[in-house]
Order: C-alpha cells, then structure tokens, then sequence
C-alpha cells in the first residue's frame, strides 16, 4: 500500500476529485493548507496599501491505495493539476505500512 499527498491549487480541486473517483478512487482526505515553493508567495493590494503574502493558499489531498492503483492515481493526479503555471504543486508517494479500520477491526488492503 503506498500514501499519495498531494499538493495543488485549490480550483483543481473537483476536476481531481472526479477524474479519481471515475478511476475507482472511493475516499481521500483534503485539507485547505498554505505554503510556498519556488514562486515565494506574491504581492498583492489593498485599498492602496502593499501586501506581501508569503504564505499561498492550496489544498492537500491525502490518498491510501493499494500498490496497483497508484501509478494510475498519481498520472489522473498530474496530468489535472497541471496548468503550465509556477505552483502547480507536487506529488509525494510514501510506503504504508498497515492500516487498521477502527470501526471493525479490519486491517491491510481490506481496511482501505
């Protein structure tokens, strides 16, 4: 099993969210977070006054899938966030080592 996170903007989010569904993706976690990369935030105005925004808005979703699903995932995950623009996010894969469904006791794959 292996934990997909991904990090994207925050308008791609429902695009995402069908394109995995449709591909048989049955749950995810998102969380509003903000940070910065390369961009390092932005400037923006407000009734004349400068503001440096360090910190941008994203989302981050959060995926646990079997092994064979997650190539098909991170590829749905990359190719709808992409936009060609500076802060399209990334996309971090980590091994899991078990996981446990607290309502029934169910662990691994079946517990997914």
């Amino acid at each position: 099993m292996k934990k997909i996170e991904a990090i994207i903007k925050p308008f791609k989010l429902d695009e995402i969210k069908k394109a995995l569904n449709t591909s048989g993706v049955q749950g995810m976690t998102v969380t509003e977070v903000k940070g910065f990369g390369r961009q390092k935030g932005h400037i923006e105005f407000y009734r004349g006054a400068e503001y440096d925004i360090n910190f941008v808005p994203k989302v981050k979703i959060e995926i646990v899938l079997p092994d064979q699903m997650v190539d098909s995932a991170v590829s749905i995950i990359q190719e709808k966030a992409k936009t060609g623009e500076i802060g399209d996010g990334k996309i971090f894969v980590y091994p899991v080592e078990d996981v446990i469904r607290i309502r029934t006791g169910e662990r691994g794959e079946a517990a997914i």
